[in-house]
């Protein structure tokens, strides 16, 4: 369902959640088994949209920029992947919809929007509770 970046992204930000302390790239690339300068540049594209902030120097690195419980996973994977309720046809036809559906579309349509409202109404603090 999320791209691998979108996936990165999400387990980095649990993984910072759960330590709550500033840690550096190399460590979480090396916890998470994710090439370390792929994960820079999602971490850093994180931060300019505020989900973390980032300090430099001995005893810095990035951290989450708002509570657990106040962190939506939409504004985790969001930058990364589209989890508004719209969607590609699974069959990969181009005039799939409502009015046109193909066999596969209300199916599809359902499991979508399902998985889209998770990423909407659910936090990093909840995945952190279980």
């Amino acid at each position: 369902m999320l791209s691998r970046t979108a996936e990165y992204a999400l387990r980095a930000v649990l993984f910072l959640a759960d330590r709550g302390e500033p840690t550096n790239v190399e460590l979480i690339a090396e916890r998470l088994d994710v090439p370390r300068n792929y994960l820079s540049k999602i971490l850093h594209r994180l931060a300019r949209e505020g989900v973390l902030s980032s300090t430099r120097g001995q005893g810095g690195g990035f951290r989450l920029a708002l509570a657990p419980d106040r962190l939506p996973l939409l504004r985790v994977v969001g930058p990364f992947d589209t989890m508004t309720g719209e969607r590609r046809c699974l069959l990969g036809r181009p005039q799939c919809r409502d009015g046109n559906p193909c066999p596969a579309h209300r199916q599809w349509k359902s499991v979508s929007e399902k998985v889209a409202e998770f990423f909407r109404e659910r936090t990093v603090g909840d995945l952190l509770r279980g």
